[in-house]
């Protein structure tokens, strides 16, 4: 793991359940199994919902870009948050919450339980 991912996994040490792993020559980090970071060419970017990426905006920051395109859920963290334990926490627990709404609007509806019964003869024919 290189020094820059070394930082972030010490300054998000307030995000419960904090884990990563490597991803796509970067690190992608998790919170009780919510993807909502990845470390990019010494760069951290969040999850981000729509209410969240004001600030990203306000502060100069970008999403997430790779040649071809742009991840516009993830933003890049501005470095006087990265340098704040205390603000970096509450950045990323505001990207968990907005992982966790994510997968929320995603998923899918449980399937109705199959009655119990008989079932249909089948077709040998």
């Amino acid at each position: 793991m290189d020094s820059f991912t070394e930082l972030v996994l010490d300054q998000m040490r307030g995000v419960p359940a904090l884990t990563w792993r490597r991803m796509f020559g970067g690190h992608g980090f998790y919170s009780g199994g919510l993807f909502f970071a990845v470390v990019w060419d010494d760069r951290l970017f969040l999850k981000t919902g729509e209410a969240e990426r004001a600030a990203y905006q306000a502060r100069g920051m970008g999403p997430f870009t790779y040649e071809g395109g742009a991840l516009t859920s993830l933003w890049e963290v501005p470095a006087e948050v990265l340098e704040d334990a205390d603000e970096l926490t509450a950045w990323a627990t505001r990207a968990v919450a907005a992982a966790r709404a994510a997968k929320l609007r995603t998923a899918r509806p449980p399937r109705p339980p199959r009655p119990r019964g008989e079932r249909p003869p089948r077709d040998r024919g």
